[in-house]
């Protein structure tokens, strides 16, 4: 067969050839040894932890190295994107400080290499699949759905392997004019890469990632081109890495069994494969067992879940680095105010057995991490927040934020710092007390206490209260009250001789905390009152009061 008219036959509207694209987007003029790395997600309206964990290595391995970050959309299945998504994309990826160099932004397209959505790039794909043809690499399928269902049938009941490969493989054999009688009649036809792998030794392959690797050779006539005449993932990334001149490919180990394919399309188009680099999955601990983060079942994989929640980028990026590095966290126990950029992210000391996802180490992790943040910025994030998941404490908030800073502040700066602080919903909840929109009484009184000693206890400290004691000042009323009651100062005296005494100071001091902050434990006391002000913190204390007469009375 004379493949030139095929491919003309196939393609009669692309005039160009590869080189003319090799000549419009030469290779990078960059430093040596500089990465060149993309993100290619779907606009599907989900973007999740797996793909900010692949982000991330990507733009670690950009930016230590003085290359490149492109964002690229690979929109070719047009049925699942959904309206909207790339600025979501963007957007989230932007809060946990991934910027990309080159690619789609929310202000239009930028670099070079464009265009940057694949929809856009069909010349290029449609360029590279009649190259294909020409070289005897591709040829025209016309089999419908029904024709290869039907095939692999047959396959399934003679126990071979399904797919069209090797003799299955009969329309490579098509001659030019039953291709031509095919177009001519309307017949839809998909372009399928005569793959070469059958017979072929299994090979090794250096990972970015995993080391080397062993591959066996493609035997699929996988389809390049669809009948739409948009480009498979296996072929449009292969001709978007190689004209944007990608150096180094981050995906998941998911993708390790179709490697074979684009391998053997890089080995079609004569071009040198970038740097594959396959991460291990996400996985958490459930009943014992570990298993792969799900999209159905866990909602912590969505990132969404970690704007709604308030998780501040700062503690997610770290709790990452430990993901992708082990070595990470001696390097912070070594360098606790150093920058996470300076740490010497490598690929290769990537784990490839698979990251263990445990909420409860983010959330450590959170905590020391918001030790290193300023009061100011931690309100800040807390209001932005608040804004849009509690909007109805919001203009409270916004109101009181300078006493709420002095809120957040409290303890922090002790030999023990407090570590209690850990994302924005559980600091709302957490100083929820504070405000007057918030406020209610949680828990329940001291079990040593009775409602008549409480109230007691409450009328005690109000008669004697003033707003001008200082923290010992005030203790020293609380110890009064206590030691007349019959409290013991001291818990080793109450557990010497429970039967003596009614309770501990501790137990007097709860109530009041109750009084004011509705729950049995709180931050110090004292100054809370202080930063509440004597108006508001005397009117809780008599509604409390109040509240507890009139219960007695009932």
């Amino acid at each position: 067969m004379d493949l030139q008219q095929l491919a003309d036959l196939l393609f009669p509207s692309i005039s160009g050839t590869l080189e003319d694209w090799e000549e419009a987007y030469p290779k990078r003029k960059l430093p040596e040894g500089a990465s060149v790395t993309r993100l290619g997600p779907s606009p599907t309206g989900f973007i999740h932890l797996g793909n900010l964990y692949s982000a991330f290595v990507d733009e670690r391995q950009a930016r230590l190295s003085d290359g490149v970050m492109i964002l690229r959309i690979e929109d070719t299945d047009q049925k699942r994107k959904v309206e909207g998504s790339e600025e979501l994309i963007i957007r989230s990826l932007s809060h946990y400080g991934i910027n990309f160099d080159e690619g789609v932004t929310l202000e239009g397209e930028k670099g070079d290499y464009g265009p940057y959505r694949q929809s856009e790039r069909k010349e290029i794909y449609h360029t590279a699949g009649k190259k294909l043809v020409e070289s005897g690499w591709a040829y025209p399928s016309f089999m419908s759905e029904e024709e290869i269902g039907a095939l692999r049938k047959r396959q399934e009941e003679q126990k071979i392997l399904p797919g069209i490969h090797g003799k299955w493989a009969s329309e490579r054999e098509l001659t030019l004019e039953e291709v031509r009688e095919n177009l001519l009649a309307g017949k839809e036809w998909v372009l399928r890469l005569k793959s070469r792998g059958e017979g072929r030794e299994s090979y090794s392959i250096c990972d970015g990632i995993r080391g080397d690797i062993r591959v066996h050779p493609n035997i699929m006539d996988t389809v390049l081109l669809k009948a739409d005449g948009l480009p498979t993932y296996h072929f449009a990334h292969v001709v978007d890495d190689h004209f944007m001149r990608i150096t180094h490919i981050v995906r998941g180990e998911e993708w390790l069994s179709t490697l074979p394919i684009h391998l053997e399309v890089h080995e079609a188009l004569g071009w040198e494969p970038p740097v594959f680099c396959h991460t291990s999955h996400l996985l958490k601990m459930d009943g014992g067992n570990k298993r792969k983060l799900s999209k159905r079942r866990d909602p912590e994989l969505s990132l969404e879940y970690y704007h709604q929640e308030g998780y501040f980028p700062e503690a997610i990026r770290e709790y990452l680095m430990i993901l992708l590095n082990s070595d990470y966290e001696e390097w912070r126990r070594d360098h606790p105010d150093t920058p996470l950029e300076d740490f010497s992210f490598r690929m290769e000391d990537m784990s490839s057995s698979g990251a263990l996802f445990d909420m409860e180490k983010l959330h450590d992790v959170s905590k020391d991490v918001l030790l290193r943040i300023s009061e100011e910025e931690i309100l800040a994030y807390l209001l932005d927040w608040a804004d849009r998941y509690a909007p109805e404490c919001a203009p409270e908030m916004h109101e009181r934020s300078s006493e709420l800073l002095r809120i957040l502040s409290i303890g922090r700066d002790a030999k023990k710092p407090r570590k209690d602080l850990i994302y924005a919903r559980q600091i709302y909840q957490f100083i929820h007390y504070y405000l007057d929109g918030g406020f209610h009484i949680e828990d329940p009184l001291p079990e040593r206490v009775s409602r008549e000693e409480a109230i007691g206890i409450l009328e005690e400290f109000l008669a004697g209260y003033d707003h001008e004691d200082d923290n010992s000042a005030w203790f020293a009323k609380i110890r009064a009250i206590a030691q007349d009651r019959g409290f013991a100062l001291r818990m080793g005296d109450f557990r010497r001789e429970p039967d003596k005494y009614k309770g501990t100071v501790a137990d007097v001091s709860s109530v009041i905390r109750l009084g004011i902050t509705g729950r049995a434990s709180s931050p110090d006391l004292w100054n809370i009152m202080q930063i509440m002000g004597e108006e508001r913190a005397l009117k809780r204390l008599e509604d409390y009061l109040a509240s507890l007469q009139s219960e007695s009375i009932a």
